[in-house]
């Protein structure tokens, strides 16, 4: 289990330097892709959302939830991320003063998915009802 999954399954909120570091990840991530710092013709034809960024306990794992504009083309999305991660990685950690540059993961951010879902479960009649009472 990750430190990321044993922080959620023990209730356990991230730290502040979690939270900081992953935020500063966040932007840097944010910018390489929009300005085409990344040496890649794939990611320069995409337009990526970097939601959040989420750092272990120990700041050396680091999980950016992506999306691409419009939501489509997202497996040819991490996978072009993924095979530039060392090049992502070495122009993040010149923007940290931390010991280690965290290694960094892609995922697909669902969040939008999820609230689609959440809405449309409060939208539901038997849902509705118990909201009313």
């Amino acid at each position: 289990m990750t430190d990321m999954a044993k922080n959620r399954s023990n209730g356990g909120a991230p730290s502040q330097r979690q939270l900081r570091v992953g935020e500063l990840i966040r932007r840097r991530l944010s910018e390489m892709l929009q300005r085409g710092d990344v040496h890649d013709p794939d990611l320069a034809r995409m337009s990526i959302t970097v939601g959040e960024v989420r750092c272990s306990s120990d700041l050396r794992v680091a999980t950016a939830f992506v999306l691409p504009l419009g939501g489509g083309q997202q497996e040819e999305c991490l996978l072009a991320l993924r095979k530039n991660r060392h090049e992502i990685r070495r122009e993040i950690s010149k923007a940290l003063t931390i010991k280690f540059a965290p290694e960094i993961r892609f995922e697909i951010d669902d969040t939008f998915d999820r609230m689609d879902a959440t809405a449309a479960l409060l939208n539901e009649d038997r849902v509705r009802q118990d909201l009313d009472d």
